[in-house]
């Protein structure tokens, strides 16, 4: 037993400079994320404000309550901004044990990982959370008067946000599966009913049951994974010949 954990030791070592490096990394970028939260969170209640321009300001009832949904608006800005890095760092942690042309695989993953992330916040964000916002606060009138509260609409927003963000990386794992082995190439195509249905389900999941919001997410799924099945072809069949 003494062998084997002197064997994964540099192992270990590797990974924890890994992490610690991630984690300051998330840090660095919550710490200056919060010394720009007004605006970050301007930027947050717009879209609020917009779809309800008689709604004037957000309220809180505790009152750590503002304090507390800073610091979590600031993290989940922290860790956003530094997922490139944290990509980065997991290639670094694989990398020694990749031959080269794995390693340039590894890149584009990285790139692509990213690129998917970013997208799937941005269309969040900018498409999504207005149309959301405009249908839920259509129920307003003369005998309800919205007061939506800081705390909780930030959390919605958050909730959002990342729910996109991690839904968009479907193409990424199905071409990862492809290449891999780990999936026949024609099996997405074979079973692309069941995957809808999956589909849908893991939208209702992800925005909690908001129909809307559920709709909007589903839509952009079933095109992202029809795009990972033509991906995974085309990156199966650049494997075949080497």
């Amino acid at each position: 037993m003494i062998a084997a954990f002197e064997h994964f030791r540099p192992h270990h070592e590797e990974l924890r400079k890994r992490l610690i490096r991630v984690f300051l990394a998330i840090t660095v970028c919550t710490v200056v994320a919060y010394l720009f939260i007004d605006q970050i969170a301007g930027l947050c209640t717009r879209p609020l404000f917009l779809a309800d321009p008689a709604l004037k300001t957000l309220v809180y009832t505790k009152l750590t309550e503002a304090f507390i949904s800073y610091i979590k608006l600031a993290l989940l800005v922290g860790i956003l901004t530094s997922f490139p890095y944290l990509l980065y760092q997991i290639w670094m942690f694989v990398a020694p044990g990749l031959l080269e042309h794995e390693k340039r695989i590894a890149r584009k993953i990285v790139f692509w990982a990213t690129g998917l992330f970013a997208a799937g916040a941005l269309f969040s964000f900018f498409i999504v959370l207005p149309k959301t916002l405009t249908f839920f606060m259509s129920y307003a009138g003369t005998n309800l008067e919205p007061m939506p509260k800081l705390g909780l609409y930030l959390t919605f927003v958050a909730r959002m946000v990342l729910a996109f963000a991690i839904a968009f990386e479907i193409p990424f794992l199905m071409v990862m599966a492809s290449v891999t082995g780990l999936i026949k190439q024609d099996h997405f195509a074979g079973k692309r009913k069941y995957f809808y249905m999956a589909i849908i389900m893991l939208s209702f999941l992800l925005t909690a049951g908001e129909l809307t919001a559920t709709v909007l997410l589903s839509f952009p799924l079933f095109g992202l994974y029809e795009a990972g099945i033509i991906a995974g072809r085309v990156f199966a069949g650049k494997k075949e010949p080497s």
